[in-house]
């Protein structure tokens, strides 16, 4: 009972806690302090949501924790405290030499809470309107942040981002807004129609056609948010012009928040047995993400829009399990966005140094970093060894079980989607070969940012390829039970 009792006591904290850091950091006369507590901010925050593994409160008309949000709640709220850490200094760093001043140090460190919050909320949400709102204005936040150095690339980025940002949401909306019409005369009217709990348990008395389109928007809509090609066209833009945290948070974390929209989506969708089937539909459009990625790696030239195509590459591949559905899809899906959420953040940090050390993201400009800079050089190796999905890492695992598992549905979407994979890691071999080997070239600075962060990351990577604990592969299995 005592353990119950603090759960409910924390879910608020998981809301509340960024919220008032939000507050606070916004105010704060020392900007030096900012970055203290913001990493205190996103440690209570952490806390708090792993309390809810030891007990879930009751579900209200717009709170909501089960075994599905709790593990995007838990991976949401780690990445962002090993971020913050990782932040902390980097953020120095750019202060140091002039590329950010005081007031934009506060204000980065203030949306940076304000992100958690947003994502936190949209986690949580029992209402679906509130889940929308939560997801716009994570949107919102990430714009501004992507904007924060004030040049003209990086405006341009931010002005893109908001615009295909606002489009994605708008369709969205109008998607949330088909299933409160369809939900209308079944439930009622009022806030139980928006209720996902509540939905989830009438949705087969829905109107199916109504279910359809609406479905398509949201998928169209939050889709957008997930980076899926063709709907990608901010994220590579993004990811280059903003601070190297915020691409380790975009694609590590708000691309995760999106999925669970659709997710949620397409849990009432099978529970109407006479609405379309949208395992299709993702299926469909995560194959095309992945094989339109896998050939775009060998186009870029910026390091950072490098990672940014494999993180669409990989939505694609999880956007692909969790439309083939079934129990050991879903479980590799889970599998694969939990381990690519660790992955690529790490590989962010990674990349975050070499900038710093080459004071350039040009491909071209860099070279040689494992005799400049071994520790480095390697660890970048190591992550995106992980990355490309090679033995003993967690990433073989969960591609070997989303391989296998269409093998034995549909051999031929199995054929494409291996093929897929194969042409996007000799996509980025051939450009991590001359980042990492070769002559150096460039200059040679010393990286002022945290290892911390990236040697954690890269060690759960390790161990989650050779030994995963019962109770987290029971917990997987239970939530790809709840998937469907």
């Amino acid at each position: 009972m005592m353990i119950d009792g603090w759960a409910v006591n924390a879910l608020p904290g998981v809301l509340v806690v960024p919220a008032v850091a939000a507050a606070l950091l916004a105010i704060l006369p020392n900007y030096r302090a900012t970055a203290r507590l913001n990493v205190m901010a996103t440690t209570l925050t952490l806390i708090c949501a792993l309390s809810l593994f030891f007990g879930k409160p009751q579900p209200g008309p717009y709170l909501l924790v089960d075994d599905l949000n709790g593990t995007f709640i838990v991976l949401t709220t780690f990445v962002g405290f090993t971020t913050s850490i990782f932040s902390a200094s980097y953020i120095g760093h750019e202060l140091e030499i002039g590329r950010l001043t005081p007031a934009a140090v506060r204000f980065y460190h203030t949306m940076y809470q304000m992100l958690m919050f947003a994502m936190n909320l949209a986690l949580v949400a029992n209402n679906i309107g509130l889940m929308w709102v939560a997801i716009e204005l994570a949107t919102l936040t990430t714009v501004l942040m992507v904007g924060i150095y004030r040049t003209h690339e990086a405006l341009e980025a931010a002005w893109k981002y908001f615009i295909l940002g606002s489009v994605g949401i708008a369709l969205a909306l109008f998607g949330t807004i088909l299933v409160y019409v369809a939900a209308r005369p079944v439930v009622g009217e009022g806030v139980d129609a928006m209720v996902w709990s509540v939905l989830v348990t009438r949705a087969g008395a829905f109107d199916p056609a109504l279910l359809d389109v609406a479905f398509v928007f949201l998928l169209l809509g939050y889709g957008t948010k997930v980076g899926l090609a063709l709907l990608h066209a901010w994220l590579p833009d993004a990811h280059a012009e903003g601070p190297t945290p915020i691409s380790a948070v975009l694609s590590g974390l708000l691309l995760n928040v999106a999925l669970y929209a659709l997710l949620r989506f397409k849990m009432l969708l099978a529970a109407n047995p006479a609405a379309i089937a949208p395992g299709p539909l993702m299926v469909t459009l995560g194959l095309l993400s992945l094989v339109f990625a896998a050939f775009m790696l060998y186009r870029r030239r910026d390091i950072k829009r490098l990672f940014a195509y494999s993180s669409i590459e990989h939505m694609g591949i999880i956007t692909f399990a969790f439309g083939m559905g079934g129990p050991l899809a879903n479980f590799a899906g889970l599998l694969h966005m939990t381990m690519h959420s660790l992955t690529k953040s790490a590989i962010f940090f990674a990349v975050g140094h070499v900038a710093q050390v080459k004071g350039t993201q040009r491909i071209a400009d860099m070279g040689g970093l494992t005799e400049t800079h071994p520790v480095l050089g390697w660890s970048l190796i190591l992550g995106v060894v992980a990355i490309a999905g090679l033995p003993p890492l967690g990433i073989f695992m969960s591609e070997f079980l989303v391989v296998s598992s269409t093998f034995a549905r549909e051999p031929p979407l199995a054929i494409l989607l291996v093929a897929g994979i194969l042409i996007g890691v000799a996509g980025l071999f051939l450009r991590l070969n001359s980042i990492a080997f070769g002559e150096p070239r460039g200059p040679a600075a010393k990286a002022q940012a945290s290892y911390v962060p990236m040697f954690s990351h890269l060690a759960l990577v390790l161990v989650a390829g050779i030994y995963m604990p019962p109770a987290l592969v029971v917990w997987f299995q239970n939530v790809a039970g709840l998937l469907g």
